[in-house]
Order: structure tokens, then sequence, then C-alpha cells
């Protein structure tokens, strides 16, 4: 085999390395995912901003908690009486020890609720967590809840609802 045929060979391979890695599971429609906040003075490429409560605050990236965590979900028409819900997470079991273990190490420090990659809500956190449930109490919108139900199950239920839309 020539050197030249190698190299396409292996350009090739390189290229497809990214799909074999990813597993062959595709990416949920909907992500929900839960950051805890942190300094100004980290990276700045490790953190974003928000305003929560009128004030600015960083939080981290990388998510503590993200929507392949979720073992069931409930929403719940919000507060805000419109057209947006709330929603209670329950956490795979393995999932709810971190979760414990995250909020015990950060007492005092916020939470945000990320949505499709927009901060909906954001709680403080004032004591540890040991139930495994996380609530997201604003903010979610119809489609994001047919979305989800798509794959995740409702609390109570063992199985995602599959395409069935909830309505209005």
């Amino acid at each position: 085999m020539s050197n030249r045929l190698k190299t396409l060979a292996a350009l090739f391979l390189l290229a497809l390395a990214p799909l074999a890695t990813a597993g062959g599971k595709k990416e949920p429609d909907t992500v929900v995912s839960f950051h805890i906040e942190t300094d100004a003075t980290d990276n700045p490429k490790m953190v974003f901003q928000a305003i929560v409560v009128g004030k600015l605050k960083y939080f981290r990236r990388m998510s503590e908690i993200s929507t392949r965590d979720i073992a069931s979900f409930s929403p719940f028409p919000d507060e805000l009486g419109g057209s947006t819900y709330g929603m209670a997470i329950v956490l795979k079991p393995h999932v709810a020890n971190r979760l414990a273990a995250v909020t015990n190490a950060n007492p005092d420090k916020w939470m945000a609720a990320s949505v499709n990659g927009r901060i909906r809500d954001a709680v403080k956190i004032d004591k540890q967590i040991d139930d495994g449930t996380l609530v997201i109490w604003k903010g979610v919108e119809l489609a994001e809840i047919n979305s989800l139900d798509k794959t995740i199950p409702r609390i109570g239920k063992e199985k995602p609802m599959g395409d069935k839309k909830v309505k209005d």
C-alpha cells in the first residue's frame, strides 16, 4: 500500500473518530442542566454569567446534573400563570448521591437551572439535598415538556410517553 493511500485511510478514520466516541447515541432534543455558582476569579472559559435576584452571579459551565441523570419528571403550572411551567425532577439513585455531596460542599451558593442553554430559575442552597429531587419553579415551555416526554418517564410511570403531546 502506498504512503499516499495510507495517509488518506488515516485521515478518513480520524474523521470518523467523533462518531465512534459518541457511541451512536443521539443527543436529546431538550437539554436540562444544573450549574453551581463559582467565583468571578475562576478561569473565564470555565464560567458564565447570569442575573439572579437582580445581581450578577457566576456559574460553572460544566453542569453538575444534566438530562441523562434524570430518572423521571413531572411538570406543573408555574407561579407566573402564563404559558410556562415548572417541573419536579427525580434523579437516578447514583446521581442523587452525587447531588447530596455537591449541595453539602456548597452551602449558601446558588444552583442555576438551565433548559436548552437558557437559565430558567435558580435556588440558593441552604442545606444538603438528600432526596434526589430537584425543582425548576418556572420558565419551562410546553414544547420542552413534550420533548422530554419522548425520552424520560413522568414520575410514577415506567416508560416515556413517546410522541403523545400534552396540550395547553
